[in-house]
């Protein structure tokens, strides 16, 4: 869902200013048409997750997420314990707008909230202050979710140790299952990119880092990968699939998905045209039969071994052999040379009985280095 009230200074994902009046139906009714045209990438599996993106899926109406969602059950066959996850922002919070997604089958909520200070707040360019954070949170549970998320970011604009873990200390005494904690980054194209704001030193940077993972750890959440944080067994779904390099569908303006042929044993990936009113007017040009998809790659065999470790190494977890197996079609044999080098380095454990491979604890700092290794 492409739309946002604004576009904030930090975020280069592909998020469009709303007009007034979104062409709600339009739109609904291109991604059924675009869901139509990928049904055989289905390959008679059932839909374990859904995630509603953007943008700002919570400024879309019930009525349009229940035409969308009537539509997908009837071409797609949903597991009992599905996860159903929307992006929403304070700003965007109305109770029966959101008690309407939970009564649709919305079973899970990831609410932008990015700080409680309201400094850092208007810093970020957010359109709510942290009264109406608190609020929103409140209004979810009301509105019936009890699995929900808070994205939090730190290392903002001047920010100091004490206002970071502040912000975490807030959002743990909301009571989520889970919580996204993760750097400012600046990125490209972006407006911190061409007027960098003053960001905190390298040493408070990893400061705060220590502290709040601390803090996170003390009230129970655990790490399970390098930004997410959930209470026991409150992981989340779609995380967890995509960093195992599982395959995802994809749908929707600028929408990226990854497939595995079954029968090839093929893994590819694909993207959908990114400008909203390009993919409403349908104009690329059709692959594969679908005017809506922009693209399409391969991902070539010589590739595989990486693509599968950059992604399943950001689980704490790890991977088993297996895993690699199912999702890649290679062998212990195909990675051993460089495992063992990481293992000399420090960088990786392999643990030989269980066959089963984690990064250390220096590994977990220096995950480049490790992906170094295996390029």
């Amino acid at each position: 869902m492409p739309w946002c009230v604004r576009k904030c200074p930090y975020c280069d994902f592909n998020s469009h200013a709303a007009d007034k009046n979104l062409p709600e139906q339009e739109y609904i009714a291109a991604l059924i048409q675009d869901l139509k045209a990928d049904l055989y990438q289905v390959q008679g599996r059932e839909i374990q997750s859904i995630f509603i993106g953007g943008g700002t899926p919570s400024l879309l109406s019930v009525a349009a997420y229940a035409s969308l969602f009537e539509q997908l059950k009837k071409h797609l066959t949903f597991a009992s314990d599905i996860e159903i996850t929307m992006e929403a922002n304070p700003g965007t919070f109305e109770a029966e707008k959101f008690k309407g997604y939970r009564q649709l089958g919305i079973n899970r909520l990831s609410i932008g909230i990015q700080s409680f200070n309201d400094n850092h707040l208007k810093k970020l360019g957010r359109i709510h202050n942290s009264e109406e954070a608190i609020k929103a949170v409140k209004m979810a549970k009301e509105a019936g979710f009890d699995n929900f998320n808070l994205d939090l970011m730190h290392g903002l604009p001047e920010q100091s140790i004490e206002q970071a873990l502040s912000d975490i200390q807030q959002a743990i005494n909301l009571k989520p299952a889970h919580i996204s904690w993760y750097q400012l980054t600046i990125e490209q194209n972006t407006e911190f990119h061409k007027y960098p704001p003053v960001l905190p030193p390298d040493e408070t940077l990893w400061d705060i880092q220590e502290a709040g993972q601390k803090l996170l750890a003390d009230h129970g959440f655990d790490q399970y990968e390098i930004s997410a944080y959930s209470q026991k067994n409150r992981q989340a779904k779609h995380n967890l699939n995509y960093w195992s390099f599982g395959d995802y569908l994809a749908i929707g303006a600028g929408a990226h998905g990854k497939i595995t042929d079954i029968d090839d044993q093929v893994a590819y990936r694909f993207w959908k045209t990114r400008l909203p009113k390009h993919y409403l007017e349908k104009t690329s040009e059709a692959i594969h039969g679908n005017p809506y998809l922009a693209g399409k790659e391969i991902i070539e065999q010589d590739d595989l071994a990486l693509e599968f470790i950059m992604n399943a190494l950001r689980l704490y977890q790890g991977f088993s052999l297996q895993l690699m197996k199912d999702r890649t079609g290679l062998s212990f044999s195909d990675i051993e040379e460089k495992v063992l080098i990481a293992e000399k380095k420090d960088l990786l454990n392999y643990e030989r009985s269980l066959q089963h491979i984690t990064t250390t604890e220096k590994g977990k700092l220096f995950l480049n280095d490790v992906l170094e290794i295996f390029m």
